[in-house]
């Protein structure tokens, strides 16, 4: 039996966050002992059964070197207890800056995220902005890196800046047999009526302007259930595109997947992403997708097919006429290629030869 450390930030609702305590639960599953280290308290998500947690810092305010000196600390003490750790995972730019600093091995660390277009994005905003992205991406200099896309992948090979120890794809992992189980729960504020969905943070990137004047092209289509972590936000944008009745912002969920389930189609909007992995949980509850072809993602989601249903970024036209047709004949897609390359047990394995290596 192995010991693995995967290293999370706290257990805020957002996907990076979904992701670590996935991988806990997988390698957990495979009959390893999985230790999570959360950085910091508070959150929506719940850490699954049987993974041995350890809060790493309290409330008060310490400088990158002591945060890095405690990690370390609270590590060693451990491996004291129980023994040395077979593999340490780290999960978030937030966890990379602290990580990095420490002598972990072997130490590997995810790129969640379209690196290149963030840089981008925040340099846009302007330089605070851009600096403050740039410090968490300078963690990843020279590191093991497991970026969740192939498109990632090949993005990071050819930063120049980056100078990796190495770079490999391995896609998240995804728990099916308790997606499925939780797609049939019953829940109350479920819609009766037909609706479509997105999911997905309020931030640029999701292009949620792109999403709404798309939605007011489609008169005849279904509400929009919008799964958010800032409903006001969202319904003060929808008044902007003149969709705000046309809207549903229940706000945060716990059980996501009853609410993809009972959907007719999933949109995503997005200017890029580091996976997509709405997508991938629409499929398994056999629900269809419009998705932008956006770096990275969505192209080694909707494969073969399912190809059709990809749409060209910042073009609403075409996102509502694409979703039209798709709302007309429902393809099936719980036979996706991808759904046999993200199954928690064939993931588990792929981190697990990373002890090895």
């Amino acid at each position: 039996m192995k010991k693995i450390a995967i290293f999370c930030p706290n257990l805020l609702a957002n996907g990076t966050v979904k992701v670590a305590l996935t991988q806990a639960e997988v390698i957990q599953a495979s009959g390893h002992e999985v230790h999570l280290f959360i950085f910091n308290r508070g959150g929506d998500f719940i850490p699954p059964n049987n993974v041995i947690i350890h809060y790493v810092f309290d409330d008060e305010k310490l400088s990158l070197k002591k945060q890095q000196d405690k990690l370390q600390q609270v590590v060693r003490e451990q491996e004291k207890l129980t023994g040395k750790f077979s593999l340490f995972l780290s999960n978030s730019t937030d966890c990379d800056i602290i990580v990095s600093g420490c002598d972990f091995d072997p130490c590997y660390y995810f790129c969640h995220c379209a690196l290149k277009q963030e840089l981008l994005m925040e340099l846009k905003r302007g330089p605070v902005h851009f600096l403050r992205r740039w410090k968490k991406a300078k963690a990843l200099i020279g590191k093991n890196i497991i970026t969740v896309s192939n498109g990632i992948t090949q993005e990071l090979k050819n930063t120049t800046w980056l100078k990796p120890q190495s770079v490999q794809t391995i896609y998240n992992p995804f728990n099916i047999e308790a997606i499925l189980e939780k797609s049939q729960l019953e829940i109350a504020d479920i819609p009766t009526e037909p609706y479509i969905i997105h999911i997905g943070r309020i931030t640029r990137q999701k292009r949620l302007d792109i999403l709404f004047q798309a939605l007011k092209l489609m008169p005849s289509a279904p509400k929009l259930v919008l799964l958010t972590n800032r409903p006001k936000r969202a319904l003060k944008l929808a008044k902007k595109y003149g969709v705000a009745e046309r809207i549903i912002t229940p706000g945060f969920q716990a059980n996501p997947y009853a609410w993809i389930a009972r959907a007719q189609m999933m949109l995503l909007s997005s200017d890029f992403e580091g996976f997509g992995m709405v997508l991938v949980e629409a499929l398994i509850c056999n629900t269809p997708v419009v998705s932008t072809d956006c770096p990275h993602g969505p192209n080694e989601i909707l494969t073969g097919d399912l190809s059709q249903y990809l749409v060209p970024t910042r073009n609403p036209a075409l996102l509502a006429e694409k979703a039209l047709s798709c709302l007309q004949v429902l393809p099936t897609v719980n036979q996706a290629d991808i759904l046999k390359k993200v199954q928690g047990d064939y993931i588990a394995k792929q981190y697990l030869a990373l002890c090895n290596e």
